[in-house]
């Protein structure tokens, strides 16, 4: 018999009237390209100017989920190249975020258990890519939306316990009025850590990235527990 453990990764995309560091507006668009800035497409020159509007409801969001708040928080890049990564870094908070050590409480099968809340912290989003049999294309639409990622400790130990975090988390975001949080949008998409082991060492993990129902991530948990086993 083994242990289950689980760690959640949760991005989900900040409702402003603006993109995080340019003017371009923040609009769900079925038309590709079209609220796209040239700081959103990393051209020469480009001067980022944090949004005011994200940053207070990133902060709104951090207290909602009892972190602790720091008195300095910046912004760093993150360097690595995807193709719908125009800049080739994206700006995040890596060194000092806008909340840390924070918990939620939920309730599985009669029983309150504490989730633990390592840190939640803004960036921006990508841009989106189209694939089809031989070719790709990118939708810049997406790219710098604010996006707060939150992160939980490596407390989570079943199907159950995921679900019903995501359910309560997601519930924050839309009392909050932080985000509308709709999976069929991606503007709530989860990175499952996922380990097995028979003692309290945790063991190799695996990372299940960019899953957007909560369905998918029922179907992940417990395909990768069957094959880890």
């Amino acid at each position: 018999m083994y242990n289950v453990t689980i760690g959640l990764e949760i991005h989900c995309e900040v409702k402003t009237n603006s993109k995080n560091f340019s003017s371009a507006k923040n609009i769900y668009s079925e038309y590709p390209n079209e609220f796209v800035d040239t700081i959103d497409i990393g051209l020469p020159g480009i001067l980022p100017v944090a949004n005011k509007e994200a940053f207070r409801k990133s902060l709104m969001m951090a207290l909602a989920l009892n972190c602790k708040t720091p008195k300095i928080v910046q912004f760093d890049r993150k360097n690595y190249y995807y193709p719908d990564l125009p800049k080739g870094y994206q700006i995040t908070q890596e060194t000092n975020p806008v909340g840390r050590d924070g918990y939620v409480m939920i309730n599985v099968n009669g029983e309150d258990k504490k989730i633990g809340i390592n840190n939640i912290h803004l960036e921006e989003d990508t841009a989106s890519m189209d694939h089809f049999s031989d070719y790709s294309l990118i939708d810049y639409n997406r790219a710098g939306i604010p996006l707060l990622e939150t992160v939980t400790e490596p407390c989570i130990h079943s199907v159950e316990e995921a679900l019903t975090f995501l359910e309560t988390l997601k519930g924050i975001f839309l009392y909050t009025g932080v985000s509308d949080a709709r999976t069929d949008r991606g503007q709530f998409r989860v990175d499952v850590n996922l380990s097995l082991s028979k003692d309290d060492k945790l063991g190799t993990r695996t990372e299940m990235k960019n899953l957007n129902s909560f369905n998918t991530v029922k179907l992940a948990i417990e395909a990768e527990i069957k094959r880890q086993t």
